[in-house]
């Protein structure tokens, strides 16, 4: 796909042209996030086909924001950021900040994808604290379309799972799709969740403590972003006066 042109000199519509497409944002958001696998950039986009995704990669390598480097295995291809991709992270930081302050109320429905947030909750997971010799945990998701899903967490990876990975799950996490959601995106207080009954934690005292205080880096999609004025996240404000 060519890239659509304004015919206007001017910075706003140069920059416009390359990442107005529909998809081009939220791949350049999971490549700063360090995602380089085709296959993994679609997980974290679920609803793009992989012709739409292989056009983007392509216009986003044309246009010196990423590159395409090839291992010694024809699937051993990896995506990065240039130096020009990874200083737009900052205008990604700016889409976030001012999403958070005026475009984030309660999740729509068709935004409560389970599977996505087992994604999520991958990407934030701490994998080098669990015990060692790992631990199944087994997501019972509840809402409108109930559904299970498994996170197998060992040191040295993480896999998201449709199937028991194990026998026997270590840990089973019963929660409520939304709240986990807004829990992830600071809407939403650890206390709150766990008070509230829409979190829960089944299993030994001693994982259950450290799902929830040490395998997951809970506040990951929002305290990186740089101090703004007017932003607030309640689950940091609850925080503080707990």
């Amino acid at each position: 796909m060519s890239l659509r042109l304004y015919g206007q000199y001017c910075p706003i519509a140069r920059t416009s042209e390359i990442l107005g497409d529909r998809w081009t944002p939220l791949i350049l958001r999971e490549l700063s996030l360090g995602v380089t696998g085709f296959n993994a950039i679609a997980r974290g986009l679920p609803g793009i086909s992989r012709a739409i995704l292989a056009d983007r990669l392509k216009a986003l390598e044309r246009a010196g924001l990423s590159r395409r480097e090839e291992g010694p295995r024809l699937q051993d291809v990896s995506y990065t950021l240039t130096p020009a991709g990874s200083d737009f992270t900052s205008v990604l930081d700016a889409m976030a900040a001012w999403g958070f302050r005026w475009a984030f109320g309660e999740p729509r429905a068709e935004e409560l994808d389970p599977w996505l947030l087992l994604w999520w909750l991958r990407r934030c997971s701490r994998p080098e604290r669990v015990p060692r010799d790992g631990v199944s945990l087994q997501f019972d998701f509840t809402g409108d379309c109930p559904v299970s899903y498994w996170l197998l967490m060992e040191a040295i990876e993480v896999t998201a799972c449709l199937r028991p990975p194990r026998p026997e799950s270590d840990l089973v996490i019963r929660a409520d799709v939304a709240a986990l959601y807004k829990l992830l995106m600071g809407q939403l207080s650890m206390r709150r969740a766990l008070e509230e009954g829409l979190l829960a934690a089944e299993g030994s005292r001693r994982l259950v403590k450290g799902f929830l205080e040490d395998w997951f880096q809970w506040d990951y999609y929002y305290t990186y972003l740089p101090p703004t004025p007017g932003l607030t996240f309640p689950a940091l404000e609850a925080a503080t006066t707990e």
